[in-house]
């Protein structure tokens, strides 16, 4: 049974009698339950509560109904389209006979899990402006789940709790205000009873915090501000009294005064209920380049690092930067995974985290202290870790000028956010992995501009853009994506399987020793996780990127991932000319013997061909400075992919290209008027370099993805 939908006009069903009769037959009642909810439900092996299904947050499932000797019976049991090519990167979640998802915009929807039927449906009705602060498209990494709760983050900074059998709302809390542009992409977490989150803008400029609230109040309970306030006065926040020591790691005068410095929290956030510490990952700096943000001095706490919280009070605990001087892009906001493990004779409580750049960490867990470091892609950026000292011994060379310099990883990250897992059983790490190199260099001209993009990067012209690209064609020969097996105790890669291409999803492991992730064959796949063979494959017309979760209903095992291929893998696979042929956003759920058949592709139109460049070099020159300071977030550097490829424009988006940038009418699909930063005149040279883009790459395929030859300083690292 397949349950259509249309997102043009999404339901805004908060108490129909029809979603309440279909749950009421479906679900059981909410137990009441002291203490910790979520711990004391956690136990049942059928549920999928969280976002990493428990605290360890492993992604681990204890089901074993699908094995290796049946797992190529699955078929899809449901699915739901979506009428929408937006990215949708969130972990679904499931209880008592519903199945919980969140889509772009934050719209909210909770099915019956047998048969993929509607419940309700809520829309938070995020102002579709927000869609310019959102580094890679307005997605949601997930939702969390208590008691009688959903609870949801917005794009524009609310966090809600929606009743569980009806979606009405419950209580709304906003969180930041819009002097900066902050955002939330990253799942809340439920801890005890508080919801943590924290938020994102570290691009455009912001300064990253983590904020806990009651969970049936919605009442702030602590915040704690993850770099210094630039008046040097307290914020009255549980951060306080550890600023001094973090303030004495930036400089005086640097450019981070006018930024907010970054640091943000946009997504990894863990929990020890054991220890009652909250571990927050943060992100890169802001600007991004170092010698901009602080005149090259520095560690700049809290950027890239992992710092531990007492989940009671938001006070200090502990803290390991995994990059000091960040100059690369390089967040620490991927997955952070408890686990026991046996290291040499004794057994230690330890977080393991894969961050951006290229270093698997394994910390103790109540101290903080490096356990081991190693890498796992191809690394220049530093030689090692001190282990006296824990530090990266740091490749001066990669800390670049005016020069080009060519730095392993390149800011996509060798792994970003797609969620890692672990199997107690097998004792290895899963998670997608991605070499890539970039070069970077120093735009001298840099000047800070709040709410755009500030990266501070140059070597975009002359000699600079000569240099680059040669270093470039070493960094494409080294290219490689796969799915990882990483030892955590003997420190080393266990197997590795390649796969095509950045942007492989997300991993689920269950006692069986399968590994589900989507890959970007655009295929839902099943790997052995003792050996890495893949056992089983399953086209989806998508690249699934996000998170896939298994529960059990009826005695049956049910797989359920959401494929919407978009965000930060998608905008780089694009900005490179390789973007397929997919369908629009689906969640798919699978079982043994599912036979539910996927409807065909739809036939792509072909592309427009280009108008004839009129404009002069001084106009075009101007239009592709601004277009990387403004535009290229979201439609890609260089003008190629993106959210929607501006090459490809057809005559209609033509004739309306003004009143779509300063007239704002496509505001309900995300584009927002830019009138309020752009003049006229300035979108007209904007509009030029685009011509002159889809003029230079007209002819190669239809696509382009030719290296241009114009200023870019924006950041291609990813969500933040």
């Amino acid at each position: 049974m397949l349950a259509k939908s249309n997102l043009k006009s999404p339901t805004r069903l908060l108490a129909a009698l029809f979603g309440l009769l279909a749950l009421a037959a479906c679900a059981t009642a909410v137990v009441e339950s002291e203490g910790d909810w979520l711990a004391s439900h956690s136990d049942d092996a059928g549920v999928w509560l969280s976002d990493g299904r428990t605290y360890a947050a492993q992604r681990y499932s204890p089901l074993t109904q699908i094995n290796a000797g049946n797992v190529d019976l699955l078929g899809i049991a449901w699915y739901d389209d979506y009428d929408t090519y937006r990215g949708i990167e969130a972990t679904p979640l499931y209880a008592d006979g519903v199945l919980y998802n969140i889509l772009a915009w934050n719209i909210t929807i909770a099915y019956d899990a047998r048969t993929g039927e509607r419940l309700w449906t809520f829309d938070p009705e995020v102002p579709r402006e927000m869609g310019r602060y959102a580094c890679c498209e307005p997605v949601s990494r997930g939702l969390a789940l208590w008691e009688d709760k959903v609870i949801i983050a917005t794009l524009d900074g609310r966090v809600m709790a929606l009743d569980r059998a009806t979606g009405a709302p419950i209580w709304s809390t906003q969180t930041f205000d819009h002097e900066m542009p902050y955002t939330i992409t990253g799942a809340p977490r439920v801890f005890d009873g508080k919801v943590v989150v924290g938020q994102s803008g570290g691009d455009l400029g912001v300064r990253g915090f983590a904020i806990a609230l009651d969970v049936d109040t919605g009442e702030e309970l602590w915040k704690f501000y993850l770099t210094p306030n630039p008046t040097g006065e307290p914020d009255g926040a549980a951060s306080d009294p550890v600023m001094p020591m973090v303030r004495e790691t930036w400089s005086d005068d640097g450019m981070w005064t006018e930024l907010g410095g970054g640091a943000n929290a946009w997504d990894s956030i863990a929990y020890d209920p054991d220890l009652d510490l909250v571990y927050i990952g943060t992100g890169n700096g802001s600007p991004l380049a170092w010698q901009h943000r602080s005149n090259s001095e520095g560690d700049n706490l809290f950027i890239c690092s992992i710092v531990a919280l007492n989940a009671s009070d938001g006070s200090y605990a502990w803290h390991y930067q995994m990059v000091p001087e960040e100059d690369w892009d390089y967040t620490c906001t991927s997955s952070i995974v408890s686990a026991d493990l046996e290291i040499e004779g004794e057994m230690r409580k330890v977080i393991m985290q894969a961050p951006k750049n290229g270093f698997f960490y394994v910390l103790d867990r109540a101290t903080g202290e490096v356990i081991s470091a190693e890498t796992y892609v191809k690394v220049n950026w530093a030689s090692g870790i001190d282990p006296a000292t824990g530090r990266p011994v740091i490749n001066p060379e990669t800390h670049y000028g005016t020069d080009p310099v060519l730095v392993y990883p390149g800011p996509g990250g060798a792994h970003n956010w797609f969620p890692m897992g672990y199997s107690p059983r097998t004792k290895l790490a899963y998670f997608p992995a991605y070499q890539s190199g970039m070069v970077y260099a120093l735009d001298p001209d840099f000047e800070p501009a709040p709410f755009r993009s500030n990266a501070g990067w140059g070597g975009y012209s002359g000699e600079a853009l000569e240099t680059r690209q040669q270093l470039m064609e070493q960094a494409n020969a080294d290219e490689k994506a796969w799915l990882v097996a990483y030892d955590p105790v003997r420190q080393r890669i266990a197997w590795r399987n390649e796969l095509p291409r950045h942007g492989n999803g997300g991993v689920m492991i269950t006692a069986s020793d399968l590994v589900f992730e989507g890959t970007t064959h655009q295929t839902f796949a099943a790997f052995d996780a003792r050996t890495g063979g893949q056992l089983w494959s399953f086209p989806i017309q998508s690249s699934p990127v996000a998170g896939p979760i298994t529960y059990e209903l009826d005695g049956e095992q049910y797989v359920a991932v959401n494929a919407g291929w978009g965000g930060g893998a998608a905008g780089v696979e694009r900005s490179m000319g390789i973007d397929r042929a997919r369908a629009t956003a689906r969640l798919v759920v699978f079982k043994l013997g599912g036979d539910v058949e996927l409807p065909p592709l739809a036939v792509q139109e072909p592309i427009p061909s280009p108008p004839r460049l009129t404009a002069t070099e001084a106009e075009v020159g101007r239009g592709a400075q601004l277009y990387a300071q403004t535009c290229a977030t979201c439609h890609g550097r260089n003008a190629v992919g993106g959210v929607a490829d501006l090459r490809h424009m057809d005559a209609e988006t033509h004739a309306q290209f003004k009143d779509i940038v300063l007239g704002g009418i496509f505001l309900e699909k995300g584009m927002a008027s830019f009138a309020d930063i752009l003049s006229e005149e300035e979108v007209e040279d904007i509009y030029a370099y685009l011509i002159a883009r889809a003029n230079e790459d007209w002819g190669e395929d239809g696509v382009g993805g030719g290296a241009g030859d114009v200023t870019s300083s924006a950041p291609s690292g990813g969500p933040h």
